[in-house]
């Protein structure tokens, strides 16, 4: 139910974020100071392009690059921010998704560790219940050997026996 609002709510974040980067362009170039600084990232970018462009289809690279024009510049560099606007957008909303679908896993593989704890315990108690039952076993055989093949059949007329420490023994009557 969360994961479907989650991912409409970061479709919405990048929908919306569109216009703002279109903003950001459109008043990048009216600011003196602001504009001159993101003519010189144009130019670096176009210098950066250019020289990749070219080593790319095998042209020299030592050759000089012209400039932009300012307006050109201006456009380009604007056009940067928005892109780099809606690609960081993008990415935290890719990097909250991460986050909470790992958290989600943690929450499922911890709940996955207490379901396995309270199978090694059941396990545990069931073994120790097993050793108990060979044990009486165990005593009724020998209970049964000492009295012989009719000690198996007269269950009634056995008593308890004290084996020194308080504790009866177990007897054929005590298990029926």
């Amino acid at each position: 139910m969360i994961l479907p609002a989650v991912k409409l709510g970061t479709l919405a974040l990048k929908t919306f974020c569109k216009p703002i980067a279109n903003r950001l362009k459109k008043e990048a170039g009216l600011h003196p100071r602001f504009r001159q600084f993101i003519i010189n990232i144009a130019q670096a970018n176009h210098r950066f392009t250019t020289n990749v462009q070219r080593r790319i289809y095998g042209h020299s690279t030592d050759v000089a690059i012209r400039p932009l024009n300012e307006e050109k510049a201006v456009q380009a560099a604007a056009e940067l921010l928005g892109e780099l606007f809606v690609f960081t957008v993008a990415g935290t909303a890719l990097i909250f998704e991460v986050q909470r679908s790992s958290r989600s896993e943690a929450r499922k593989e911890e709940l996955r560790k207490q379901e396995l704890q309270a199978l090694k315990q059941r396990d545990e108690e069931l073994e120790r219940e097993v050793q108990l039952l060979k044990k009486k076993l165990e005593e009724l055989e020998q209970l049964a050997k000492g009295r012989g093949i009719a000690g198996l059949f007269s269950f009634r007329h056995a008593q308890a026996t004290d084996n020194g420490n308080g504790n009866p023994s177990l007897t054929p009557e005590k298990i029926v």
